[in-house]
């Protein structure tokens, strides 16, 4: 199959709307937490953040959406849009639920160049994910809460890899028809982006307290397991990414950059000599 070609487009945007999940946050099946998972579960520093994320996302998306001509790009984004608010919805339901308390976020507001805005926030959503996957998997790893919630956020996370995979291919798509036919222009393209993103994440590193405690995926991993490593998690992001990627349909195309960073990154980690993963309790089969 051809990247660019009408066939791509059909496959891409079919396979993304077709394996919609039909379900609503409030009638889930919301476990009794006993007061350990209750004040785990209110201690997470990133709840307001992700409410402020997937609200802005859910309005970002919509809005862009309306501007697309093409009917079957159009109802693909208008889904995503939806799939975002249902998010929020279901985030907001789970503080009201669990009477965590946060401040109140800002109410969403669009940005003047809503294309560009979609663009930034796919490839930020694509280094989120990667990161929120391995984050997720830590915390299953080490039993930090009931296996009941963890199966609530399951599908969530899988709504996130149909997100990334759309997004890599409509992005894809729409380069070549714009005239970047080369695949060193749309890498370097990626490549800029995901700087772009990555300097959010150092900024919830270096910020004010405030922004450490609000970092969404930043800061979030620390909570979970007191034997973390880089190598660790870097381990964990890998394989959980490639679990929820395999499902996808083989002729589109995938995320790579990030897993070969990732993959870079750690086999730089492992023959540094002084690292500590070798005398840390591994949580996982490396």
């Amino acid at each position: 199959m051809k990247l660019g070609s009408e066939e791509h487009k059909e496959l891409f945007c079919r396979s993304f709307i077709e394996s919609h999940l039909e379900f609503e946050p409030e009638k889930l099946s919301w476990p009794v937490l006993d007061s350990v998972a209750l004040e785990r579960i209110r201690s997470i520093p990133f709840w307001k953040e992700a409410l402020s994320t997937e609200r802005q996302a859910g309005a970002m998306v919509s809005a862009f959406a309306a501007t697309i001509s093409d009917p079957l790009l159009r109802e693909a984004i208008a889904l995503q849009a939806m799939e975002e608010t249902r998010h929020s919805r279901l985030i907001e339901f789970l503080i009201n639920h669990y009477d965590i308390q946060i401040s109140q976020p800002p109410e969403p507001a669009l940005p003047s160049n809503i294309k560009t805005a979609f663009i930034d926030f796919g490839f930020g959503e694509c280094l989120d994910s990667f990161l929120a996957f391995g984050l997720f998997g830590i915390a299953r790893q080490a039993n930090y809460m009931p296996e009941a919630i963890f199966d609530i956020f399951d599908p969530i996370l899988n709504e996130e890899a149909r997100h990334i995979m759309f997004f890599v291919n409509w992005v894809t798509y729409q380069q070549i028809h714009e005239g970047r036919r080369a695949n060193w222009l749309r890498g370097f393209d990626a490549v800029w982006h995901y700087y772009r993103a990555l300097q959010d994440k150092i900024k919830a590193f270096g910020g004010s307290d405030e922004d450490k405690q609000e970092g969404f995926t930043a800061t979030g991993a620390m909570n979970f397991t007191d034997n973390l490593t880089p190598e660790l998690f870097l381990s964990t992001c890998l394989q959980e990414n490639a679990k929820r990627m395999s499902v996808f349909d083989q002729r589109l195309l995938h995320p790579q950059l990030l897993p070969r960073l990732a993959k870079i990154a750690r086999r730089i980690i492992r023959l540094t000599p002084q690292r500590q993963s070798n005398s840390t309790p591994q949580l996982l089969e490396q």
